[in-house]
């Protein structure tokens, strides 16, 4: 097995690619992986306006809590953290903290006025 390159050593061979080669290997990468693919999704189409970014991440929260089966603990806690996972991904893509903020206190209100505490 071979050793992987280093993160400086990926940028310089980036470097003097041609663009029809990157953009190949760009849609390998986000082919291998749907995490790659959202992240590039993220850089191509959201990244200009975090504001409708965060959003549409706070209606999927809303979608996604509406959607959790309260019926037993163990399904409750498991779509509960099924959102915080789906949460910290989209935050990680940002790396911006008031966007982290904000989406950790959106979620945080969802857990607080659903069932979640009273069960």
């Amino acid at each position: 097995m071979t050793k992987t390159p280093t993160i400086a050593v990926i940028k310089k061979q980036l470097s003097v690619a041609e663009p029809p080669e990157l953009i190949e290997l760009c849609l390998t990468l986000a082919k291998f992986k749907k995490e790659n693919k959202e992240l590039l999704s993220y850089l191509l189409f959201d990244k200009a306006d975090l504001n409708q970014y965060t959003d549409d991440i706070k209606a999927q929260n809303a979608i996604a809590f509406s959607e959790i089966n309260y019926s037993n603990y163990y399904f409750m806690k498991k779509g509960i953290r099924k959102i915080l996972k789906n949460v910290n991904k989209y935050i990680k893509f940002t790396k911006n903290k008031e966007v982290e903020i904000e989406l950790l206190m959106d979620f945080c209100l969802h857990l607080k006025k659903n069932k979640a505490l009273h069960f």
